[in-house]
This record gives C-alpha cells, sequence and structure tokens, in this order.
C-alpha cells in the first residue's frame, strides 16, 4: 500500500543521525512491498530529496536563514522564552498543509501516518478527510507537555484525537496521557531497536574500574546532575562514570563534577568511537527526571541498545522507562533524583556478576518480544490494512 509518513524530523542526508528509528521503521515498511513518502519540514532551504530509495517531501516555510524550527533540538525547547519562533508555527502549518494536500491529490495515499499529532493533525487532517484517506495520529510525549503551557493546545488535541481512525503511542506512559485528554482506543507503538546481532550474551569484563555509561544530550530531564552527585559516593579507584554527548548544560555539569576524579565528559563521539565506549562498559545509566516544565522520557529507547550490547541497565522509575526496565528483571530502578539509590544500584551490579548477567538475560528477551522491529511493524501493517478496508 501507499503510506504518507508526516513529521518535523527526517534525515536531511545519508549520514544524518536524526531519528533513526523512524527511518528504521520506514524501511522494515518499505522492505514489506509498500511505497512509502515523507512529508517533513525544509531545514535552511533543504529541498525535496530521496533517502533509502524514500522520497522525502520538503516544505519550505520561510527564508532560508530562519527555517530552524526543527532538527538537531526539539521544537517546544527551542521556542521556549522566543515568542518570534513561535510565530514561525504558523507558517509552518500553512505551508506544510498546502503540500499535504498535493501530495494526497497526485500520489494518493492509503494511508496518512502522522507524527506529534500537534501541529502535524492540522496539516494532515483536511487531506485525509477531503481525499478520504485513514488516518493515524502517533503520539510521542512531546506535543502532551505543550498542554502545561498553552492550555488551549488540549481541546484541539480532543478534537483531532476526535478525528482520527486510529491513535499510537509510544509507551504506556503516553498512552495513558492520551486517554487522559480523550478516552479512546491506543496501540502502543514502541521504538525498535536501531541495532542488529550485537548481542553475545556475555558481560564486559572490567578492565581496571568498573565503567559507567551515560549517552544523550545534556538537557535538565536527563538528570545528569544527580549522577554526578551519585558519583561522589562512589570509590574513586573502583567506579568510573562516562559522560557521552553535549546539550546545553555541558558547561554547567562540567563545572558541577569539577574535583571528583572518576567522571569524565568524552563530549560528541563518532559512530565509530560511540560503539566502543558501548563495548567497553560495564553497565548503562538513564538518571531521567520529571524536569521544571514536566518533560520527563516518552520511552527511552537508548536503553533498548545498551541491553543490546549486554549492559546491565539502572534507570529512574519515571516516564516511559518502566515499559524497558522491569525491576530486578530487566534492569535497576530506581526513585528520580536520588543520587544515593543510584550509587547503590551500581555497587550492587560491580559486586554480583551473575545477577547482572541474570538482569541482561532478562532484557534481551523482553527487548526481543516487546520492542524487535518485526511485531511492531507486522501490528502496524495490521491497523493499517483494517482502517483501509
Amino acid at each position: 500500500m501507499k503510506i504518507l509518513v508526516v513529521g518535523s524530523v527526517y534525515p536531511r542526508f545519508q549520514e544524518d543521525a536524526e531519528v533513526p528509528w523512524l527511518r528504521h521503521s520506514l524501511a522494515e515498511l518499505k522492505g514489506k512491498g509498500n511505497q512509502i513518502q515523507v512529508l517533513a519540514p525544509a531545514y535552511k532551504g533543504l529541498k525535496s530529496h530521496e533517502i533509502d530509495g524514500i522520497k522525502v517531501n520538503r516544505f519550505r516555510y520561510f527564508t532560508k536563514s530562519l527555517e530552524i524550527l526543527t532538527h538537531d533540538e526539539g521544537a517546544p525547547s527551542k521556542m521556549a522564552g522566543k515568542p518570534w519562533m513561535q510565530l514561525l508555527a504558523i507558517p509552518y502549518i500553512i505551508s506544510g498543509f498546502i503540500k499535504c494536500n498535493r501530495i494526497c491529490k497526485n500520489w494518493k495515499p492509503d494511508i496518512i501516518h502522522a507524527h506529534w499529532p500537534f501541529p502535524h493533525g492540522l496539516i494532515v487532517l483536511f487531506a485525509a478527510k477531503f481525499f478520504k484517506i485513514p488516518l493515524v495520529l502517533n503520539f510521542h510525549g512531546a506535543e502532551l507537555l505543550l498542554i502545561r503551557k498553552h492550555k488551549w493546545v488540549r481541546p484541539v488535541l480532543k478534537f483531532l484525537i476526535g478525528k482520527a481512525d486510529a491513535v499510537f503511542a509510544n509507551s504506556s506512559f503516553t498512552a495513558k496521557k492520551i486517554k487522559a485528554i480523550k478516552e479512546c482506543q491506543v496501540d502502543l507503538s514502541p521504538y525498535g531497536t536501531t541495532l542488529s546481532g550485537k548481542s553475545t550474551g556475555e558481560l564486559h569484563p572490567v578492565q581496571g574500574k568498573f565503567k559507567i555509561l551515560f549517552v544523550g544530550r545534556h538537557i535538565e530531564r536527563k538528570g545528569l546532575t544527580y549522577l554526578i552527585q551519585a558519583a561522589k559516593l562512589l570509590p574513586a579507584d573502583k567506579f568510573e562514570v562516562r559522560i557521552v554527548g553535549q546539550g546545553d548544560l555541558t558547561e554547567a555539569l562540567k563545572a558541577e563534577a569539577a574535583g571528583v576524579p572518576n567522571i569524565v565528559f568524552t563530549g560528541k563521539l563518532s559512530p565509530e568511537q560511540l560503539e566502543q565506549e558501548y563495548n567497553t562498559a560495564n553497565t548503562f545509566v538513564l538518571p531521567a527526571i520529571v524536569d521544571s516544565k514536566g518533560d520527563t522520557e516518552g520511552l527511552g529507547v537508548v536503553l533498548i541498545e545498551a541491553a543490546e550490547y549486554d549492559l546491565p541497565i539502572v534507570a529512574s522509575n519515571v516516564g516511559g522507562i518502566p515499559d524497558v526496565v522491569i525491576d530486578n528483571r530487566t534492569g535497576l530502578l530506581v526513585p528520580e533524583k536520588n543520587p544515593a539509590a543510584l550509587a547503590e544500584a551500581f555497587k550492587k551490579l560491580e559486586a554480583d556478576a551473575n545477577f547482572a548477567r541474570s538482569l541482561n538475560k532478562g532484557a534481551q528477551e523482553h527487548i526481543r518480544e516487546n520492542f524487535s522491529w518485526e511485531p511492531i511493524v507486522s501490528k502496524q501493517l495490521a491497523i493499517y490494512n483494517k482502517l483501509k478496508h
């Protein structure tokens, strides 16, 4: 069938690391004989192009220099405290609306699958109804966060949910939030892993120190300040905390970690360097929190990837994380903002290799059953086919 996928972000060039899970899911759908096209905004004047044999239709919404609402960082974060950027949402929606109608008229898709329903539900709704194309809305959590700041977003989302033919959520946490806006059928469609066959089933040997790895953006909801505090509670001769990535808080975090000998900031790494970090670490941590804006992890796909590298997981009990980490079965869950609990979890894994191995085994089984692309994509296609007929 023909599937039009609409979203705010899609890789701009072959090596672009944006939304790898979305790119992978579309490759899976294409591999099953479906025709796919993507509708996404331009970035700094980027024209329509092709990636992985899939046409990416880019809509222009302003001058080159100001087409920066999307990519590299979420639009809500970019817009925060910048009213002029919020105004860009108006030409964004209008331009996307026009381009969507043109594609639907000429290409005649069988399904429209819109990610991040605010604002993309507004872009696709008219075309879906006018051309009688079933509409799938896919929530990832960020759009629901906007309700806290802008009360008028709630009735808009309630209206869009009511007009959708199917609603997907990336986690049970996100699904619960959707149902709080409007009671409806919500199908779980999590991210599958973008890795393949990395697991050997064996723990990595401890080389010198027990290495604790974090990978992600340095933003408030990742809870890195609590990881730094936890590192201070660990013997520096036995443990090393390695913090990969960068972000708005990098310099402040480095200042906070000054004088702590067992913390290493690696900066942004190449794929090869990142793989080396995963392969030499002994555990993976996501000390996420509910931040001051009410935002938290919608799912935590990085946890799935860490488990594929045979890393026992320690993570906070917030957001969609418990979909991946079941305490004492697939990893260790700790209360958010609790450095002592983080430190104790690391000590437990370091002291008991058999326990760490059992967590890794449990995580592998859980991911195979719930976060492999085959069942995720098959479920999507079953819903598409049901809507089409």
